[in-house]
């Protein structure tokens, strides 16, 4: 089941305390990302953070949740409703996420191909 944009919205609205949110849809659900990491997602809205310690320490008693077939687990954020502590969750989060992954560029040769016997 894909999340709805709605749902996406509502958690935004959340988030709207911290600068520089950003979010990227990936087949029907969507990556949100802070100030260029991605740190969680909506996934069948719901609204999931990597399970970095800094999360864990903040909720000890979150669920480990699989967003989609195949993936790795995410810690299950049940208070969407307070925007501090989705704030101070998210900016303790930081630190510990891993900056994306630089695309390298294709080499591209001038010229058609030669061989050489």
């Amino acid at each position: 089941m894909a999340s709805t944009k709605a749902y996406l919205d509502y958690i935004l609205d959340q988030l709207s305390e911290l600068e520089d949110i950003t979010c990227r849809p990936m087949m029907g659900e969507y990556i949100l990302y802070y100030r260029g990491k991605a740190f969680g997602g909506i996934y069948d809205d719901r609204f999931l953070v990597k399970p970095v310690k800094a999360a864990a320490a903040m909720m000890p008693e979150a669920s480990l949740e699989i967003p989609y077939e195949g993936a790795k687990g995410m810690l299950l954020v049940d208070d969407v409703e307070d925007r501090g502590f989705l704030r101070d969750l998210v900016e303790a989060m930081y630190e510990e996420l891993p900056y994306p992954k630089q695309k390298r560029k294709p080499l591209h040769k001038e010229g058609p191909e030669r061989h050489f016997v």
